[in-house]
């Protein structure tokens, strides 16, 4: 299957670009920078140079793949619109990815929800994520309406190494740069907020099975298990030589420097469960927990 990846220099996209390949697929990669034209080669992925605001380029090989994974921003609704009116009418695959966030709340690290959510339960966005919620919704009714066979996938708090060229996710590499700076494990406020978590390895599986099982206008929460973000900072501190030693972050002052994304990103909390990915999918995780990888891995 020839499959057309936004995002291919990225953390996601560049591990589902290597899976993809691993299993015989052909890659095109969408590629911002002309400087890693040649690395992406070395992956074995053909680099199509252009951003996500070049429609044409968009539309281009979305028609002459056999399906399109969309990894490079879930809140890219240009992008979202110019594939859906490129793939309508083909009944070829549409993944699009988005994040747990879009269940988050504002609980800015001082207390723990009990609210768990799998792929039916229904709820509310925080102001941030109600564009994004929106996008996802958009996706899936063009399974319905303009039979595209359309993917939302949702992964929780991603660790491990990416598969593709070296780059980091996003959430554990800041608490583990700001404990780095403190000499302390890092959480924010009382640091009893969860979050459910999924290895690289196992999300790019799912990305995997979806492109070839997965329904028309489905919806996957990835995840392998949770955490609370105190426990998360227990652990980077033993890692890092701390002893144990955490610290807490206030919200406004990790607000003030990482900006809102602190706050629906380490300071919520996002409890999912991954229902239809094991039911529907066959998905089975198998790589190491969260805070063994940590253990194992952060030195």
């Amino acid at each position: 299957m020839k499959v057309f990846v936004t995002g291919a220099t990225g953390y996601i996209g560049g591990s589902v670009a290597k899976v993809l390949i691993d299993a015989g697929h052909t890659v095109y990669g969408l590629v911002r920078n002309p400087d890693k034209i040649n690395a992406l080669k070395e992956l074995g992925i053909d680099p199509v140079l252009g951003t996500l605001d070049d429609t044409e380029v968009l539309a281009r090989y979305a028609e002459q793949s056999d399906a399109v994974i969309h990894t490079a921003d879930s809140d890219h609704r240009l992008a979202v619109e110019t594939f859906i009116s490129a793939l309508r009418g083909s009944g070829k695959p549409f993944l699009h990815t988005s994040g747990s966030s879009v269940v988050g709340d504002d609980a800015r690290g001082d207390a723990v929800s009990e609210q768990i959510y799998d792929e039916e339960t229904p709820f509310t966005p925080m102001d941030t994520r109600e564009d994004r919620v929106a996008i996802n919704n958009q996706v899936r009714r063009a399974g319905i309406d303009d039979a595209v066979r359309s993917v939302v996938i949702v992964p929780s708090m991603i660790y491990g190494e990416a598969l593709g060229l070296p780059t980091d996710s996003d959430q554990l590499p800041q608490i583990i740069r700001k404990s780095r700076e403190v000499g302390a494990g890092v959480h924010v406020g009382k640091g009893v907020n969860r979050w459910s978590n999924v290895h690289i390895r196992d999300l790019a599986q799912l990305y995997l099975l979806a492109l070839t099982k997965a329904p028309s206008a489905s919806y996957f929460f990835a995840e392998n298990g949770e955490e609370s973000y105190g426990d998360i900072a227990i652990a980077v501190s033993k890692a890092l030589g701390f002893g144990g030693k955490t610290v807490s972050w206030s919200a406004e002052d990790a607000i003030a420097e990482l900006g809102d994304w602190a706050r629906f990103a380490i300071a919520s909390n996002s409890r999912v469960r991954a229902v239809h990915a094991r039911n529907l999918l066959g998905w089975k995780p198998a790589e190491e927990s969260l805070l063994d990888w940590i253990e194992i891995h952060l030195k």
